[in-house]
């Protein structure tokens, strides 16, 4: 499925009223839970249209920012960055999710709230520049994925002015553009007064897609396997038919005692989950 999730926009200043921690994002968690019956099953819990910023912190040379966000009924997430000599980094990831909001977990077993805490993989990067990635990336931790992308953040900000230098992450490094081949539009030299009307060819069909083998193992045992080709076609304003790409699809999740989950993330923000 395709999933909704809004940007938060976060400006933490000092006491002389200067930015000092600075971020916009995007982000989403896919969280198993168990169900009254016994069933595992996965929600997804987005970022709600208003969000809280309470109990971050600047930081400084001996205390470390924080980034801390409140969402929807009762949820939260934060990371810590801390400052190291010409550079800073994210230290820890808390995500807080509450099973008592109905609407996300509306027959969850356990009721209350959970909290996960994982490493930031992040690497380091030099201050007085802000760290910028457009791409999707995943962090997993206890069988939660968190989903980031549209993201910049800097912590430790100087003169209050969020800096123009960045620091991209690996997601979003450029692959080599294709050659294009002259076409009537591109070429720059003299044509003949008179062309020839080009041949009218039919558009060029969606390709089936490639077959993928994606699996989960439970310890050492595979405890799902599908062998399928994917494409999905998307309602807009003109139909929009994408394949997904075994070569650069990446499979996850979880095996229950009665359910199995299977996500499979293409690395270009498109997310499926059975």
């Amino acid at each position: 499925g395709f999933f909704q999730s809004c940007a938060v926009e976060i400006d933490i200043k000092d006491a002389s009223n200067a930015t000092c921690l600075y971020a916009d994002l995007m982000m989403r968690f896919l969280i198993p839970y168990e169900s009254n019956n016994g069933d595992y099953k996965t929600t997804t819990l987005n970022l709600s249209s208003s969000v809280t910023h309470n109990g971050s912190v600047c930081g400084n040379d001996t205390q470390a920012a924080l980034l801390a966000v409140q969402f929807g009924e009762g949820h939260s997430w934060s990371i810590n960055i801390t400052k190291t000599n010409e550079t800073y980094q994210g230290d820890f990831i808390t995500l807080t999710y509450n099973t008592n909001d109905t609407a996300v977990f509306p027959d969850a077993k356990r009721k209350g709230p959970v909290t996960v805490l994982v490493k930031d993989p992040s690497h380091p990067v030099q201050l007085n520049t802000v760290f910028v990635c457009h791409n999707s990336y995943i962090i997993e931790a206890e069988n939660i994925t968190q989903i980031f992308w549209n993201v910049t953040v800097q912590a430790f900000v100087e003169n209050g002015t969020v800096s123009k230098k960045e620091s991209r992450c690996p997601a979003d490094t450029p692959t080599s553009a294709p050659t294009v081949p002259p076409t009537i539009a591109n070429v720059t030299t003299a044509l003949p007064t008179t062309l020839s009307p080009a041949p009218t060819t039919a558009p060029k069909p969606v390709e089936n897609p490639d077959t993928g083998n994606y699996s989960l193992k439970s310890g050492n045992k595979t405890c799902f396997l599908a062998t399928v080709g994917l494409q999905l076609n998307v309602s807009q304003d003109k139909p929009l038919l994408i394949n997904i790409n075994p070569k650069t699809t990446v499979a996850d999740g979880a095996c229950g005692n009665t359910t199995a989950t299977l996500k499979l993330n293409d690395g270009n923000s498109t997310l499926i989950g059975f």
